[in-house]
């Protein structure tokens, strides 16, 4: 579910005009709903509420500090994957003692910011990281705290750019050899002490089905290893799939796998369900990592149609947001509804290309796509743009970055400044 809705012809996020919003912000705009991302982490953290566990937000999806303000001030913890995104989580008043530290690829710097920080544990992802770790916390007089990543190769059924859990991925370790990389931490790693077991198999999963083989195969492997070395927490990852069509009028809901597949819905109580009763034996606190699930449906993006191009073999709808300000079409074939902003008087429908103004072929939020007719100069929202939308934008094309705007019931805050051309040269010189 989320807070956008037509009120009287027109759409709202929560009670908020996004023509008025467009107006006084300009487009594209990014748009955030804090009553969506507050329900979703709410409804995910009471549905495991037998366990011992933490919710954990992926501040990849969505790393503005009023979003994640919003999760710390509902007690939640963050998985981190950069020095940059622990900055942003201090900055935003969250705390390193419930944030996880992901990635394959920590640096010194990232790993001695991070120590000093105090956070709750690194997920390492080889053990040549965890010699590198090890290394670098004995460097500074610290005992690091971490969790070995293992790849249980269960196949996620999920696009192949968002799978993780599969042995040809880079993530993890493999399961057959965790336990020797166990041992191997207990005897020659003296600066690392052994926290838990992480995994994680991939984003918008739309079947609780990989989730249950995933904990069934892992969850003895987990029980084997506290035995050995006193583990303290298994974090089973994020993943959990979102809505991404849904009715604007009604609030009844059509599931849309997202990344071009169609499946049946993936609810939280089906979720807490199957999962819960196959990791209460453990007696272990259970982490969960989401992103997209607390933030995806939390984000629009508006965007103004800027000409109408008809060729012989399509028309196009050339708006003001790019590849640029939402990649997710053309970097894995995302699928975003895309609604008018001021809903349609009548029924009439075209099939159009959605694209940019980006150079490139690859520059569209839509093809062959049946719209509403909308004409020069009208709004549309691209629906579901929470996760992984501003969080991957860039300033191709010399564009600046747009503006984010926080909404709290009938309050529209500007959470992040739209760039200025000044802002795109700053920090940059010409020799002499």
């Amino acid at each position: 579910m989320h807070s956008f809705r037509y009120l009287q012809g027109r759409l709202h996020a929560e009670n908020v005009d996004l023509q008025t919003l467009a107006e006084r912000h300009g487009t594209p705009l990014y748009v955030y709903s804090k009553a969506t991302i507050s329900d979703h982490f709410t409804r995910l953290d009471q549905a495991v509420n037998r366990l011992d566990h933490l919710v954990c937000y992926a501040v990849k999806a969505n790393s503005n500090l009023a979003v994640l303000n919003t999760v710390a001030q509902l007690g939640g913890g963050f998985d981190i994957v950069s020095g940059g995104e622990l900055f942003r989580v201090l900055r935003a008043g969250g705390q390193a003692s419930k944030c996880t530290f992901a990635g394959v690829g920590k640096s010194r710097e990232e790993i001695e910011y991070a120590l000093n920080e105090g956070i709750y544990c690194f997920n390492a992802e080889s053990q040549a990281e965890l010699r590198y770790i090890n290394e670098v916390a004995g460097s500074i007089g610290k005992k690091a705290p971490v969790a070995v990543r293992v790849n249980p190769n269960v196949d996620a059924k999920t696009h192949a750019k968002i799978t993780t859990g599969k042995s040809e991925n880079k993530f993890g370790i493999d399961f057959e050899r965790i336990p020797e990389v166990y041992e191997w931490i207990s005897k020659e790693c003296p600066h690392l002490e052994i926290k838990g077991l992480q995994m994680h198999i991939g984003s918008q999963l739309t079947s609780v089905e990989p989730f249950i083989e995933a904990v069934k195969k892992v969850a003895p492997l987990v029980a084997e290893m506290k035995e050995k070395y006193n583990l303290r927490f298994f974090s089973i990852g994020g993943g959990i799939g979102i809505v991404y069509r849904q009715s604007l009028d009604s609030g009844t809901q059509e599931w849309w796998g997202g990344e071009g597949q169609e499946a049946h819905p993936l609810t939280i109580q089906s979720y807490a369900d199957s999962i819960v009763p196959l990791l209460e034996p453990l007696g272990l606190r259970i982490l969960m990592e989401p992103g997209r699930f607390v933030v995806g449906n939390a984000g629009i993006l508006v965007t103004r149609v800027m000409y109408e191009k008809r060729g012989g073999a399509k028309t196009f709808k050339i708006v003001d947001a790019g590849m640029n300000d939402l990649i997710r079409p053309t970097l894995y074939e995302g699928w975003h509804q895309i609604v008018p902003v001021q809903k349609a008087s009548d029924s009439a429908t075209e099939t159009v290309d959605v694209v940019g103004p980006i150079c490139e072929t690859g520059d569209f939020l839509a093809q062959d796509r049946e719209i509403p007719v909308v004409k020069e100069g009208d709004l549309l929202a691209v629906m579901s743009a929470g996760a992984y939308g501003f969080t991957m934008a860039s300033n191709y094309n010399s564009r600046p970055l747009v503006a984010e705007i926080l909404v709290d019931g009938a309050d529209a805050h500007v959470v992040r400044e739209r760039q200025t051309l000044e802002d795109l040269v700053r920090g940059e010189h010409i020799p002499g």
